[in-house]
């Protein structure tokens, strides 16, 4: 991996991920780019994306790409990539719920993504933190999720863990 820094920002929903990432790629670029991963699935999910939206001011540049992040021409920029889960749920529709498929793409995507030189910071979910879901699917999904988590948060270079909107640094 060449990227300069990978900054995992993980937790719950609603944790403040997403405002707490936004924060540190400012920090870090008046001009970052904001790689946005999610599809419009209905009419409650378009209202979270535009909450997303109307946050962000002029001064950042969105790419919205739900499944080859590696198509990004983003080279030696700060990249806020929001998020890995939406991600992934793509990913998972895409190959059919192919778990063994969708892990070996997101993987070789990834490793696309970060030999591009970028700052990179990315929010994922931490969805594994409950129950053992009763669904199939769903088990598959929470189990893909944490297997992306962990090979993403190996190579970051930081890893931060919300709670409440608090900032739980756990790397770097």
């Amino acid at each position: 991996m060449s990227a300069k820094i990978i900054h995992i920002i993980t937790g719950g929903q609603r944790s403040g991920k997403s405002e707490y990432g936004e924060e540190v790629a400012l920090s870090l670029d008046d001009s970052p780019t904001y790689l946005a991963t999610s599809k419009y699935w209905d009419a409650e999910f378009r209202k979270r994306i535009e909450i997303h939206q109307n946050r962000r001011t002029n001064n950042w540049t969105t790419i919205e790409e739900t499944l080859h992040l590696s198509k990004i021409t983003a080279v030696n920029k700060v990249l806020f990539v929001d998020c890995i889960t939406l991600w992934i749920t793509n990913v998972m529709d895409h190959f059919k719920y192919d778990t063994d498929l969708s892990y070996h793409f997101i993987v070789e995507e990834w490793n696309l993504l970060c030999e591009k030189n970028n700052i990179i910071i990315a929010i994922s979910n931490e969805i594994g933190l409950g129950v053992i879901p009763m669904e199939k699917a769903t088990r598959q999904f929470v189990d893909l999720q944490g297997k992306v988590n962990q090979y993403i948060a190996k190579k970051a270079t930081k890893v931060d863990f919300m709670v409440s909107g608090i900032p739980i640094h756990t790397k770097g």
